[in-house]
């Protein structure tokens, strides 16, 4: 399709597909491509200068080989601190990821509200100021965790994480009684809503960023129009660990995966997606 408009996912794990799942549903028919930066994974654990460097050099790289009409950060560690410095060397519009904490606040019944991110997003004083600006009436609690990140990359590679070990993350959360919201501060956290609902003592409501990206995305689009999905396309920063989300990837609708580094795009890697359901969601 060489009139849609070409959409570009950016992460440093498989938590941008949560973020990709809502735009195709929101704007079916893009071209989309899921970029993860696997050789720099996590995000959540380093430093701004690290991340502002590394970032920058990835998605420049990215939308050199692939002239995005739109780039789309699914990563919050990343958005809050590189987007200035992406929208300054970009002629491509960019939308970031930024914790869900107004529309948790204008929700929550009780006013307390829990913040789930990596120790990185929850630190942070973009978020302080999120918080300032949109929660001041609320209690919230952070919770930051580079576990849970990686319990959701294994459990898109087939392995579920046990319900005792998202129990004893979420704790801190569930020991605050009038508690009644959830923000998803990581993208890697929808993967895992289910199964975080499940371990759940007491019914809450869990929100991430995934619509109000995809609804963003839409006004920045203009020309867009509804067509059939189309699948998408990914490419990764490093061949390990990828064999294990083929099947993950096939069943989400994924037509190929590639390498890029550096030095630019690689030949495409010999992947079974073939026929797939593009139909699927996370």
């Amino acid at each position: 399709m060489p009139d849609a408009p070409r959409i570009l996912v950016f992460d440093s794990g498989v938590g941008g597909l949560s973020v990709l799942a809502a735009l195709r549903a929101r704007l079916p028919g893009c071209d989309y491509l899921f970029a993860c930066d696997n050789a720099a994974f996590p995000y959540g654990t380093k430093t701004e200068p690290e991340l502002i460097d590394r970032v920058a050099l990835v998605v420049r790289e990215l939308v050199r080989h692939w002239a995005p009409d739109l780039v789309v950060i699914g990563c919050n560690s990343a958005s809050t601190v590189a987007l200035p410095h992406l929208r300054t060397h970009l002629t491509q519009p960019v939308v970031g990821t930024v914790p869900a904490i107004k529309p948790a606040a204008s929700l929550s019944a009780t006013r307390v509200i829990g913040l789930l991110g990596t120790p990185g997003t929850v630190k942070r004083a973009y978020t302080h100021q999120l918080i300032a600006d949109f929660a001041a009436q609320c209690r919230v609690v952070p919770l930051g965790s580079t576990r849970l990140v990686e319990l959701a990359e294994l459990a898109l590679r087939g392995a579920p994480p046990a319900p005792a070990e998202l129990r004893a993350i979420l704790a801190p959360l569930f020991e605050v009684p009038d508690l009644d919201t959830v923000v998803l501060a990581c993208t890697h956290f929808p993967l895992l809503a289910a199964e975080l609902a499940a371990v759940a003592p007491r019914a809450i409501r869990w929100i991430d960023s995934g619509a109000a990206i995809a609804r963003r995305a839409a006004t920045l689009l203009p020309h867009w129009t509804p067509a059939a999905d189309t699948g998408f396309r990914a490419c990764f920063t490093s061949p390990d660990a990828i064999t294990g989300l083929y099947q993950a990837l096939a069943e989400l609708g994924c037509m190929g995966v590639e390498i890029i580094d550096a030095q630019g795009i690689e030949h495409p890697l010999p992947t079974p997606f073939e026929n797939n359901n593009k139909n699927n969601r996370i």
